[in-house]
């Protein structure tokens, strides 16, 4: 089953890195944050990839046609430039770089994969957001429903902590508190190839018009998730992610 990245939008909110890179290339850990979320599919034994390119584009494929080098021990005669690597690159994957346009919307790119997606069940997720989503669990539901599309949902992190009070007296302080309730779109989608018949073009916003007729359809199933979600939205939320890496208590790392 295919995964397919969403990969290619400005990431303006982040605009100090991102005039230079892609979001999905900014480091967590020392790691662009795409490597994280691949690194959680692959944990699961999934490792064919679809990258939907738009902004910067070249910085990952620029990534990824050295990666291999990068992970491996090197050997360089520069009389005569010949470059032989070692075999320590231990990640099995298949890597798609597809170019979906600029300006494309998140269902346009999607729409510019149909030739390669079109026969079978695959994901798709965002290039900024980590979960510790059991993604075999999430496909089994998929399965279990018969429907074309389903959404991850998941509570957002508070922005600020939580307080309560008696008089003036502070009774309970929760830094960071998971909202008790307003579910969300996480990404970690599983579509099957029938989601195409919503879509229409590049400028087609997945969140739009089509997850809103998939769900008026019927056909909008969403796998309920307690746990860990985050995105890398602004500053903040990377400084969360780092803080949490360096830590060595990253929910998301599902992978040794």
């Amino acid at each position: 089953m295919k995964v397919v990245i969403l990969a290619g939008g400005l990431g303006t909110r982040l605009s100090e890195e991102t005039i230079v890179k892609p979001k999905p290339m900014i480091e967590i850990g020392g790691k662009p944050i795409l490597c994280h979320i691949m690194n959680i599919y692959s944990a699961y034994g999934f490792n064919e990839f679809v990258i939907a390119l738009g902004y910067k584009g070249e910085v990952i494929k620029e990534y990824f046609l050295n990666y291999y080098n990068f992970q491996s021990n090197l050997t360089i005669s520069l009389k005569t430039g010949e470059v032989s690597a070692s075999k320590n690159c231990y990640r099995e994957w298949t890597v798609h770089l597809i170019d979906t346009g600029m300006n494309s919307m998140t269902g346009g790119r999607l729409h510019r994969l149909k030739d390669r997606l079109a026969k079978e069940t695959f994901m798709l997720t965002y290039g900024d957001g980590v979960s510790n989503v059991d993604i075999k669990k999430l496909i089994r539901f998929h399965k279990s429903h018969g429907k074309i599309a389903t959404v991850t949902a998941v509570r957002p992190s508070a922005r600020f902590g939580g307080i309560k009070f008696k008089g003036e007296r502070v009774t309970s302080f929760t830094e960071k508190p998971q909202t008790g309730e307003g579910w969300i779109n996480g990404g970690f989608f599983v579509f099957e190839p029938a989601v195409f018949d919503y879509l229409h073009g590049d400028d087609t916003v997945l969140e739009g018009d089509p997850l809103e007729n998939l769900a008026k359809d019927g056909q909008l199933m969403a796998y309920k998730h307690d746990g860990f979600w985050q995105c890398m939205d602004t500053v903040r939320d990377k400084q969360l992610l780092e803080d949490l890496w360096i830590k060595d208590n990253a929910p998301w790392k599902k992978w040794r």
